[in-house]
């Protein structure tokens, strides 16, 4: 079932977690913390899109994260999901509403139940875009997320390297998850 998907067959549904961590620089209280949060995920199957010959299957995908009992999610992102079945490439496009869009992506097998994606800014392929003031405050130059699809559960680590002017050296924002599907 959903063979067209690959390694995305998996992650069709809808999903939510407790317990995730967020590694993050607190600008409020200028301290580096880790704060654990919720996540509510969903990833709706779509394809094929056909584009010249190439044939992509993919997920449109929506997530929404909130610290302790915060009414308003601190994060969210929407984007897609693509696989390339004749090429065995796998992409996650997504946009998160400060001002940045990212294209990462690897090349894996149809049934990887684990695959590491990544983007870099500049990068001529898996690329990362800011605008002026992420580039001036906390530019983010490399994104890697590995994913880890199993039995009705997904999980993912991540790690965004930003450059910030609090530090000397790029610091490692990082967020790891699971989370289990509650509808199909």
């Amino acid at each position: 079932m959903n063979e067209e998907w690959g390694p995305l067959a998996g992650l069709i549904g809808e999903w939510e977690g407790e317990g995730g961590v967020d590694h993050a620089f607190k600008h409020s209280a200028e301290v580096v913390f880790d704060t654990t949060y919720r996540e509510k995920c969903t990833m709706k199957p779509f394809g094929p899109v056909d584009n010249g010959t190439q044939s992509l299957y993919g997920l449109d995908y929506k997530s929404a994260m909130w610290r302790d009992d915060e009414e308003n999610p601190f994060h969210t992102e929407v984007g897609y999901w693509l696989w390339d079945a004749a090429t065995g490439e796998v992409m996650k496009g997504f946009v998160v509403p400060r001002g940045i869009v990212v294209l990462a992506g690897t090349f894996t097998t149809a049934d990887a139940k684990v695959f590491t994606l990544k983007a870099a800014l500049g990068d001529s392929k898996y690329a990362i875009g800011e605008n002026d003031y992420l580039a001036a405050n906390a530019s983010s130059t490399s994104y890697e997320v590995t994913i880890t699809v199993g039995d009705g559960t997904f999980g993912y680590d991540q790690t965004t390297w930003l450059n910030m002017k609090e530090f000397a050296e790029p610091f490692p924002h990082t967020d790891h998850h699971s989370l289990t599907r509650v509808a199909e």
